[in-house]
């Protein structure tokens, strides 16, 4: 088992930063990749980035890529998505989520919220006009 918290978000004016973290608990952390999903009301769950186990490689969603960075401590346990340039249409509740991957630097395109093993319950990002 693995639980995952988020934490970081909150309100922020357009044009801002914030980075989210996501602390695991629970089996070896470096046993998973790690996702970051986020919902915005109304709206459809949406895949936004990936990072392999190792933290060598990472993926992005169209939507986020330039302005979006994950990045993880597997020492801390800890995965973060660094965020700039916030949007108005970036305000959603951010997910991380944990999947098993047979490779340790491979990044695994799966952008499918019921691929992964265990998820977040999520942090509010609030982005102000």
């Amino acid at each position: 088992q693995v639980q995952l918290v988020e934490s970081g978000g909150g309100l922020v004016q357009a044009g801002g930063s914030l980075r989210l973290s996501c602390a695991a608990s629970g089996r070896s952390f470096s046993m998973y990749q790690i996702n970051w999903f986020r919902q915005a009301p109304g709206q459809e769950r949406e895949f936004l980035a990936a990072i392999s186990r190792s933290g060598g490689s990472t993926y992005y969603a169209d939507s986020v890529k330039g302005r979006f960075t994950i990045s993880r401590e597997n020492a801390k346990n800890t995965a973060y998505l660094q965020m700039n340039s916030l949007k108005p249409e970036d305000m959603a509740v951010y997910y991380c989520a944990a999947v098993t991957t047979p490779s340790y630097n491979t990044v695994y395109h799966y952008t499918d919220w019921d691929t992964m093993d265990y998820w977040g319950k999520g942090t509010l990002v609030t982005v102000s006009s």
